[in-house]
């Protein structure tokens, strides 16, 4: 998403190297999960310009979280496309000392949205997308044998914790597949701003691959689920990018949750340079909620929207998300979080409320 003409500058958060184990270094594998203890604290945002100060990604490293999760727009490639550019992009990211700092503290975990794929908005009809798939996996030190090496797109998915308290973690390539938008008749009108809901069967979000991988994901045994989509999921009211522009792919996401039995789905998603809280329950198995979490180094100061289905207020300064689990109470919380470490906006969820209604 690029409203550069609307976004501010100011300090956040950035994005760099790869998945590194707890008290490892980065690139290392992540410890099969039975042998892990459990998670309790994962942070996880997007939208980080690496031409921007970050003093952000100390707030986060000094928040010790346990797992961090990069949601896209990890780096900005200047437009148009080039490799030279995105190259260039990836060497400033590296370069930024509290990213280093966090790379190597703290474990994670990175999807791409559309400034790190290379084409604004993009989806399968970019052409570039094998050049800009290899620099993504140089840049965060993907292992030689990293499934993701061997398949189209770079969904990804990992296990952590023991048994009765394992946390899943899902990230899901909304742009290698994706189809082409409907583009809206009235642009910038509310609601309406780019793109229009478009019902055709033959188009989709994450193509049939990836489909089916993510249903054999959703039938393991986990009792919280984290699905990271750079783009929003449940959210309505706007029409910028998100899954209801493809109503049909969200039905089928709502229904592939049910019919899998998968409970303690929470929604993660960036992209829109805000931060917001959503709550969907309306063709779904139990109520979804969505923690959007966009803007390390810029956001939309500016926004506003309709919300439907939102929770409170959209949050317009810099911030990163975070997901707080409980598991003596069986709950989990979901924050805003600004640049001082305070939450802004939070929702409490206990875990019998992600599961099935009878």
């Amino acid at each position: 998403m690029k409203r550069r003409e609307l976004l501010t500058g100011g300090a956040a958060l950035a994005a760099a190297g790869g998945c590194a184990a707890p008290g490892g270094q980065p690139g290392t594998a992540l410890p099969a999960a039975p042998a892990q203890a459990p998670l309790r604290r994962i942070a996880l945002g997007s939208c980080f310009d690496q031409t921007k100060a970050a003093p952000i990604w100390d707030t986060i490293t000094a928040s010790r979280p346990d797992l961090f999760l990069f949601g896209g727009d990890n780096i900005y490639c200047q437009m148009p496309y080039s490799l030279p550019r995105l190259r260039e992009a990836y060497a400033l990211a590296a370069a930024s000392p509290g990213l280093s700092r966090l790379r190597a503290a703290v474990p994670h975990m990175a999807i791409w949205d559309d400034n790190d794929y290379g084409l604004n908005d993009g989806g399968a009809d970019f052409t570039e997308k094998l050049t800009s798939k290899a620099e993504f996996l140089q840049f965060w030190q993907a292992a030689a044998d990293d499934p993701r090496r061997g398949r189209e797109g770079l969904y990804d998915a990992r296990m952590f914790g023991p048994p009765g308290r394992r946390v899943q973690v899902i990230l899901l390539d909304t742009r290698w597949f994706r189809s082409a938008w409907k583009r809206t008749d009235q642009r910038d009108a509310p609601g309406k701003e780019r793109y229009v809901p478009d019902a055709d069967p033959a188009k989709t979000v994450l193509g049939e691959v990836q489909w089916r991988w993510l249903e054999a994901q959703l039938r393991q045994p986990a009792e919280v689920r984290l699905l990271f989509s750079g783009m929003q999921v449940v959210t309505q009211g706007h029409g910028w990018e998100r899954w209801g522009n493809l109503p049909l792919e969200r039905e089928r996401l709502y229904r592939l949750i049910g019919d899998t039995g998968a409970q303690g789905v929470v929604v993660l998603s960036g992209d829109r340079h805000i931060g917001a809280l959503y709550r969907e329950d309306r063709g779904t198995a139990y109520p979804l909620y969505e923690l959007t979490a966009s803007g390390f180094t810029h956001t939309w100061t500016t926004a506003s929207e309709a919300g439907p289905n939102r929770l409170g207020e959209l949050y317009r300064e810099l911030h990163y998300g975070a997901v707080e689990i409980d598991w003596d109470s069986r709950s989990l919380r979901l924050d805003v979080v600004d640049t001082a470490g305070l939450p802004q906006r939070s929702q409490s969820i206990a875990f019998n409320e992600l599961r099935a209604r009878p």
